[in-house]
């Protein structure tokens, strides 16, 4: 039996490590240096990466998807302010290997993470995206966020001018806490 059952089969989504720095580099760096995609404009080195993903699973989570073994997309979230109210809010960031769009990982990778998020005790997840980028803004529709802001003109990469949209999903199971 061959297909996508298989492929389906195939993949595996786990906890990131440190020692995932350099394959996560692979695929960021694409975004880094031919796209939008990231405000970032130098490509990452896998130290870099390993101390990222150090920093952010210390307290929330980072998942990576391998697809045959391969590492082919990953997703994260990161405090959404550091200011202690919002110690309920999160924002996530997911990206793919160039040729691993259009499958459904995506979903599935950015649904894992929502499920961990939610049992985390997290009221709302914020999902940034530099405009325009269709592909993004179904993949967070299709999970649940509505548009919640427009900024424009707010970076530039490339020489010219790039606006950032920003999508919200709420958990409204979640209650306030006091902290």
């Amino acid at each position: 039996m061959t297909g996508e059952a298989d492929t389906r089969r195939a993949r595996i989504l786990r906890e990131c490590t440190e020692g995932d720095g350099e394959a996560l580099c692979a695929i960021y760096n694409h975004y880094v240096v031919q796209t939008t995609a990231t405000f970032e404009e130098t490509a990452v080195s896998a130290d870099e990466m390993a101390r990222r993903i150090a920093e952010v699973t210390r307290r929330l989570p980072w998942i990576v998807c391998e697809e045959g073994g391969v590492l082919v997309g990953y997703a994260y979230a990161m405090p959404w302010k550091s200011r202690a109210a919002y110690r309920h809010s999160v924002e996530t960031t997911i990206y793919l290997h160039s040729d691993a769009t259009g499958r459904g990982i995506g979903t599935e990778l950015y649904q894992s993470l929502l499920d961990r998020l939610r049992r985390l005790g997290t009221h709302c997840v914020v999902g940034g995206i530099a405009l325009p980028n269709p592909a993004s803004v179904a993949l967070h529709e299709r999970l649940g966020f509505v548009r919640a802001g427009h900024f424009h003109e707010i970076g530039m990469k490339f020489g010219r001018w790039v606006d950032v949209g920003y999508w919200e999903r709420r958990f409204p199971e979640v209650r306030a806490t006091r902290g």
